[in-house]
């Protein structure tokens, strides 16, 4: 069997205009990144085109370690959408270095339902999350040096910044760290961190944000930290905005590469679902909507992280209205979510595979909270039997939800054409049925109680003292009609990584606040999450290599 690599560099792809004229796209209109990669200008964004098209989301069940396969179930959606004649594109988001040298890999799909050219997606790519980084560490710069030349004339108290610095890296030793260190000329010694850039504010901004003046004006609003008499201190006092933005010159401009069978795919975007939105540019995939009949997206990890916060925050921001839902479910997660070993998930386990049963159906019922009809995939796997199969099928047939096996992987298009009509069916009966979950003027106990009790399944939400006062904070300066956008683990429904499959009688425990205030959003923080990953005790990024020719290995 071939690797994704192996089938990626096999793959015969198209020239980048070509597929560009798909979408009615002139070649004058694209920013040329080589032969197989553009940027697309915002120009090409079409409000009026936007309500009428058809949006897709794609979400899961509670992942394994190694992911469920949302994006490569998305690819391989959009391939069979095309394969029965709807114009469709994938929009998704941008894969982070963490991943990619750490446990999951990157982030261009597998097997024949990947995006190409996968290699360049997967190290660097554009360069849009280093420009991320560097508008990011630009605005860390400025408020360390206004406290060492400018004799703080801001009043800012250096015990009260909370604007980090990050890196696009799993790197647990830089999560708390002190600067400024040796002498008076070397700065302001103070404590601060590093946070992984796909937890970045300023990469939550350019998600949500709709041109470059938008953009401006959300990392004006960032909230860099308070004064000695508790007051607000943002992003403009120091008159960072015009800088940032100026290095967001052509990051803010969405992807446009192919799938392996020669379909458009738009990539921008790559914040973490666990710690930040989960979602691509609210750009991208207002492009794809005006370009294409269809958008399929994903959001990351499972519905009630990801795919809330695109429902209650992008579309909310946005004005989005997304017309279906994809649930992705494997056979083996479901049997880990049933007790079963890691290393054991690639034997039969129906009696594992029935306890664990429970964590799909909380997911369906989760998609259901916001008045959508989800579709489930089962992303099939070569180790999964029949009689495993058909258990999931009759499950969601006993639930009167509709449900496909999928075999993207294997089989590019034709392997999705089943599910693609059953997602083509769902979308067409839903125009205008959509509900967010909560609306942004409740107060921030209410929203957060909403999300816990209803798609976590906890009786109750717990605040520590800090909380409490973070809180009264937010209602004092303004910021409580913030959406809240909560980091937790993404490996339970619940806030305890080791409750799996469908935890009932628990309570959500909210740690903290931050603050993304530039973005439009609170965090609170719950249980032991953490804002910069580490790496495994075995990195991938240990059997990456290249030789003289330039050839890349062990990626995947």
């Amino acid at each position: 069997m071939k690797s994704d690599l192996e089938i990626a560099k096999a793959a015969t792809m198209k020239p980048i205009t070509e597929i560009a004229s798909k979408l009615g796209v002139e070649e004058k209109d694209l920013h040329m990144y080589g032969r197989y990669i553009a940027k697309l200008p915002l120009k090409l964004i079409d409000e009026s085109k936007v309500k009428n098209k058809k949006l897709v989301l794609v979400t899961a069940i509670t992942p394994t370690p190694a992911g469920e396969g949302k994006t490569t179930t998305s690819i391989g959606l959009t391939e069979g959408l095309n394969k029965i004649g709807v114009k469709t594109t994938v929009v998704i988001r941008e894969p982070s270095l963490g991943p990619v040298f750490g446990i999951k890999g990157g982030a261009a799909g597998g097997g024949m339902s990947q995006v190409l050219p996968m290699e360049d997606i997967n190290l660097h790519f554009t360069g849009d999350l280093s420009a991320v980084e560097k508008a990011h560490n630009l605005l860390a710069a400025l408020v360390d040096n206004h406290l060492q030349s400018r004799n703080n004339s801001l009043n800012l108290d250096p015990r009260k910044i909370i604007w980090k610095r990050v890196m696009d890296m799993n790197e647990r030793s830089l999560r708390n760290i002190i600067i400024g260190m040796g002498g008076p000329k070397q700065g302001i010694p103070r404590e601060t961190g590093f946070d992984i850039t796909a937890a970045s504010e300023v990469m939550a901004a350019l998600c949500l944000a709709k041109d470059i003046e938008d953009l401006k004006e959300k990392f004006g609003n960032i909230l860099v930290g308070y004064t000695y008499d508790d007051e607000p201190v943002y992003a403009k006092d120091f008159n960072a905005q015009g800088a940032m933005a100026a290095l967001m010159k052509y990051a803010i401009q969405p992807n446009l590469v192919q799938t392996i069978e020669g379909n458009p795919a738009i990539i921008h975007g790559g914040p973490f679902a666990n710690i930040a939105q989960g979602t691509n540019t609210l750009i991208a995939t207002k492009m794809g909507l005006s370009l294409s009949d269809y958008v399929v997206t994903e959001a990351g990890f499972a519905s009630e992280l990801g795919a809330e916060k695109f429902l209650d925050i992008k579309c909310q921001y946005g004005g989005l209205t997304p017309n279906a839902s994809v649930i992705v479910a494997t056979i083996r997660a479901l049997k880990y979510h049933g007790g079963a070993k890691l290393a054991s998930l690639k034997e039969p386990n129906t009696s594992a595979l029935e306890k664990g049963l429970p964590n799909l159906e909380k997911h369906i019922e989760n998609i259901q909270h916001f008045n959508l009809k989800p579709v489930v995939a089962i992303n099939k796997f070569a180790t999964d039997s029949d009689e495993e199969i058909r258990m999931v099928i009759k499950r969601c047939e006993e639930l009167g939800v509709r449900v496909a096996v999928c075999e993207g992987w294997e089989k590019g298009s034709e392997g999705t054409i089943e599910l693609a009509e059953l997602v083509k069916d769902a979308a067409e009966s839903c125009t205008t049925c959509f509900e967010p979950l909560y609306d942004f003027n409740w107060d921030i106990e209410k929203k957060l109680h909403t999300i816990a009790t209803k798609l976590y399944g906890a009786d109750h939400v717990e605040y520590t003292v800090k909380a409490k006062q973070q809180i009264a904070m937010f209602e004092k300066i303004g910021l409580d009609k913030l959406p809240v956008c909560v980091a937790k683990t993404q490996k339970s429904l619940s806030d305890d990584q080791y409750k799996l499959g469908r935890p009932k009688n628990f309570t959500v425990k909210i740690r903290e606040f931050e603050v993304a205030a530039g973005a439009g959003f609170l965090i609170p923080i719950a249980g032991t999450i953490m804002r910069m990953p580490g790496l495994p005790s075995l990195p991938s990024a240990e059997k990456i290599d290249i030789d003289n020719d330039g050839n890349i290995s062990g990626l995947f």
